[in-house]
């Protein structure tokens, strides 16, 4: 961190009072070119020891008014081509008060604690929200585009290339709203989760792009060429922001989700660290031996735990009387406790070299995180009364989140750097080996029905998608979508008659002038949203210069 604050005496608003003198220089801030005041943070100093005896005082967060001498607000930036306020700030000999401080002068050196407080809040909120969105939009637009779209007479969403990709998207939109509503029940609460608000970052931006990518291969022309008609080409590019933000993906899944994860879940690990960093020996001794034993104890009932239920494929494992998910949540009981019992292990074993051992912490990260996004689509499971007919959304979540588990275990067992090590865990969690795979055909079949059809499964699955106004893409897609569904017995009729043309199968008295109507009614409305959008080649030069205008103007193009 190279921005840095100086306690010091100023002129604040006509009188002297003690305040910090501020340098900085940002690169990527949110809001930045709108903002009236910055939330800016940087290392505190005190060299004059005008707060007390410590010269280097930490971290600190203070409110900066955007309109003070020295503040320099810099030119927007362009991420992905969105018209979303970003750009740098850079502040040089800036005095403010203590008084700006966040919580005042009691609160410097806090600053750590506050940021990563925020984005305990932040981080479980937006990007996990703005995922879930995401998924419930492609669920919708992607269904219904493949039973619109038809090759060989046959909506495209009737093969089973399609039907895969269909599965995918409606089972993860299932399962990010899933852990969305679960985490903002928590922060609903009161409560801070600073890690599994990494986890929903991390894995839920993670599924957008699954979930968009897919999209994006079933649409194939119609989500790749630009223009008024392209309802998923801001989605694609929007992904990578999503990905970097509020702590860059690769960052949070080799270091943050496991490596805080661990030491604050685990009953035990805290208060070791915690007595070793004791300045009184003897107390020192005393409570870590204390600790020790009892973590012993906890790390064998752990060991026969994840022994026992492993050996016996979870059949025995504790799980409460939810009717036809019971079966998910014995397993979620079996390896909870394999993931307890390695988590222990790789302590033992490795110790503070664990922390950079990132392809190790990452599995086990990968591993905490299925087993809690698994949790919310229990849940949701659950609130929404146990719906037979959602079923298969929730076994196709469970089955492809065991299949991850899974193979993380077996990369966790195969590349352990103490081999005896790795093997003794082989022989307690997986001793029949990797046994998970993919949802089976029949899952990915009926999860692929729910979106091809219209049914309350896919109404609770897309329930608050925007649709659009009467011109708009969008709307148009779910009037043809409606349209096709209307007049599917018509088409069923003259195929039993084996008479493809609807105006010869009025003429042989098989549909009515009002069935005729509504058949050409549908095609049109087909062809409208099957159509892509087309430009002159001087709108496409007008485009590209406006696109290219200075970012900090309105008429960049966005």
């Amino acid at each position: 961190m190279v921005d840095e604050g100086v306690i010091c005496k100023g002129q604040w608003q006509g009188q002297e009072v003690l305040g910090i003198r501020l340098n900085w220089r940002k690169r990527y801030i949110t809001l930045g070119p709108v903002a009236t005041i910055l939330g800016l943070a940087f290392k505190l100093r005190d060299p004059e020891r005008l707060l007390g005896e410590r010269e280097d005082i930490g971290i600190t967060v203070a409110l900066v008014p955007a309109d003070l001498p020295g503040v320099t607000i810099g030119r927007r930036h362009v991420p992905s081509m969105h018209a979303f306020q970003n750009g740098p700030n850079e502040g040089h000999d800036v005095f403010i008060p203590l008084d700006n401080v966040i919580g005042g002068p009691d609160r410097v050196g806090q600053g750590w604690k506050m940021l990563m407080s925020a984005l305990a809040a932040g981080r479980g909120i937006s990007l996990p929200s703005l995922s879930a969105a995401a998924g419930a939009f492609a669920a919708h637009t992607t269904g219904a585009y493949a039973r619109v779209r038809s090759q060989f007479n046959l909506p495209i969403g009737r093969f089973e290339g399609i039907q895969e990709r269909l599965a995918r998207i409606a089972g993860n939109a299932y399962l990010l709203d899933g852990a969305r509503r679960l985490t903002c029940a928590g922060l609903d609460q009161g409560h801070h989760p600073a890690v599994i608000s990494s986890i929903l970052k991390l894995h839920a931006t993670e599924r957008m792009r699954i979930v968009v990518n897919d999209a994006m291969d079933v649409h194939g022309g119609k989500g790749v060429i630009e223009g008024p008609r392209n309802y998923l080409a801001n989605h694609y590019r929007a992904i990578p922001v999503g990905i970097t933000v509020e702590g860059a993906n690769i960052l949070t899944r080799s270091l943050m989700v496991f490596g805080q994860g661990a030491i604050r879940s685990h009953p035990y690990l805290l208060r070791e660290i915690r007595a070793v960093g004791e300045d009184d020996t003897k107390v020192a001794l005393a409570e870590f031996d204390h600790v020790l034993w009892k973590h012993v104890g906890h790390a064998l009932k752990t060991a026969i735990r994840a022994f026992a239920r492993s050996w016996t494929g979870g059949l025995f494992a504790p799980a409460p009387n939810a009717g036809k998910a019971r079966r998910h949540y014995r397993q979620m009981s079996r390896y909870a406790a394999a993931f307890a019992f390695c988590s222990d292990i790789a302590f033992l074993t490795l110790g503070g070299e664990l922390k950079r051992r990132e392809l190790l912490s990452a599995r086990l990260g990968d591993i905490l995180s299925e087993l809690y996004m698994l949790s919310g689509a229990l849940k949701r499971w659950e609130d929404e009364g146990r719906q037979d007919a959602d079923l298969p959304l929730l076994d196709w979540c469970m089955e492809s989140g065991f299949a991850t588990i899974e193979q993380r275990f077996a990369e966790l067992v195969a590349n352990f750097p103490a081999r005896p090590v790795g093997w003794m865990l082989r022989l307690f969690i997986m001793p029949y080996g990797r046994r998970r795979t993919a949802p089976s055909d029949r899952t990915i079949r009926k999860c692929a029905d729910i979106l091809l059809e219209p049914c309350p499964s896919r109404d609770r699955l897309i329930e608050n998608v925007y649709i659009g106004g009467e011109d708009e893409a969008v709307t148009r897609l779910t009037d043809a979508f409606r349209k096709t569904i209307d007049t599917q017995p018509i088409h069923d009729r003259m195929k039993r008659a084996r008479v493809r043309d609807p105006q010869v199968a009025r003429e042989r008295g098989l549909i009515t002038d009002e069935e005729l109507k509504r058949l050409r009614g549908a095609d049109e409305a087909v062809a409208e949203v099957i159509a892509v959008d087309d430009f002159a080649p001087e709108e496409l030069v007008h485009r590209t210069s406006t696109t290219s205008s200075a970012p900090g103007s309105d008429s960049n193009g966005l």
